[in-house]
């Protein structure tokens, strides 16, 4: 029997979901759920691992479930085709957590540069790190494994986190035998998604850092956003060279514009490459740009905002929603872990040899 096609991917509930998350992950998985190419998708909320850092402030992940869910599926993710759940509520993940621990080594968790980079922007000291926010690549192993995804759409930041899970798959399977199923990484196709900046710069959009997009700001707050972003701090004058390296406005240009946009809203140019040019070699001011990717995140926008405002109408059938995922998913995770205990050997009550064998051994035969 030919290997399901299955996809797990999912977010931490700490805050709304930004254009970051939308273009890196979020708009990928909608286009693969209507594609009708994979078997089972599983999109779930890691409110386990937000709680690592946020450990004296539940309140704020749980508060913030119910935003992530919205966003879900103002953006399209359809609850009869997606499996939408909440990781705390799929006690399995934490059992196989555990029993994955044995097989990574701390220094193996110190080197993943995903971890340090989380380290380092939560300004945590080395003697003060929580052991659940060290270890959450194993966690995150845990619940890719659980659902046997093969497929994991996400940003490139989370390159290592994969490489992690696939070296205890292996590891797992050439201790134990073959059990679990090695998962491939999904990068955006368009480079500039890769890693969207935030609006002032910096390298990564951070809810942390104040410089997101929000999916839900309405129509003010991103035209305000746009018009305070960073681009080439040496283009003083508009007859000045503009340098496109580092200027926020054309990455969210190679991001978001299509070609049709320019028909739409700046009609004196055929394409981007164009427009890239003719900044390049000056005369060409930030303003009329920003204007320019305004109108195009306006048109991206309006359409979430509207249904996420429709979807807020009623909650109650929001949580249902979850709360049925989480019956689908906690199903599927636990046909995994009993194969994981069986390659274990750990499934005592179970195995109708073993305790045969048993009784022979202690009655003398």
């Amino acid at each position: 029997m030919a290997q399901q096609k299955i996809i797990l991917t999912g977010d931490r509930p700490t805050g709304k979901l930004h254009i970051g998350h939308y273009v890196g992950s979020l708009r990928r998985r909608v286009e693969l759920q209507n594609s009708g190419l994979f078997d089972r998708i599983f999109i779930f909320e890691a409110d386990g691992q937000a709680l690592t850092d946020n450990i004296e402030n539940p309140e704020k992940v749980r508060q913030n479930v119910i935003e992530v869910a919205l966003d879900y599926l103002a953006c399209g993710i359809d609850p009869s085709k997606s499996t939408l759940f909440i990781q705390s509520q799929i006690p399995e993940l934490c059992e196989l957590t555990f029993y994955f621990m044995d097989l990574v080594s701390v220094a193996r968790l110190q080197r993943n540069p995903t971890v340090k980079t989380e380290i380092q922007m939560r300004k945590f000291e080395s003697n003060s790190i929580p052991v659940g926010f060290f270890t959450y690549p194993i966690s995150q192993a845990a619940d890719i494994t659980a659902f046997k995804a093969t497929t994991v759409p996400v940003g490139e930041d989370q390159e290592p986190m994969l490489e992690q899970a696939r070296e205890i798959v292996r590891r797992f399977n050439y201790i134990y035998g073959d059990t679990l199923v090695e998962p491939n990484i999904l990068l955006p196709e368009n480079s500039a998604c890769l890693r969207l900046p935030g609006t002032d710069g910096k390298a990564k959009m951070s809810k942390s850092l104040g410089n997101c997009i929000y999916l839900s700001d309405e129509a003010d707050e991103v035209e305000k956003k746009v018009r305070s972003m960073y681009t080439d701090p040496n283009h003083l004058r508009v007859s000045d060279p503009g340098s496109l390296e580092g200027n926020t406005v054309f990455t969210y240009l190679d991001a978001f514009s299509r070609p049709e946009h320019f028909g739409r809203y700046l009609p004196d140019y055929p394409n981007l490459d164009e427009l890239k040019a003719h900044y390049q070699r000056g005369g060409l001011g930030d303003m009329k740009v920003k204007k320019f990717l305004a109108a195009i995140m306006q048109e991206e926008l309006e359409p979430i905002r509207e249904r996420r405002k429709e979807f807020a109408k009623d909650i109650p059938a929001i949580y249902e929603i979850l709360r049925k995922g989480c019956e689908v998913a906690r199903e599927a995770a636990a046909q995994t872990l009993s194969e994981v205990r069986r390659a274990m050997k750990i499934n005592y009550f179970e195995d109708e040899a073993l305790i045969s064998e048993q009784a022979k051994r202690f009655s003398g035969e």
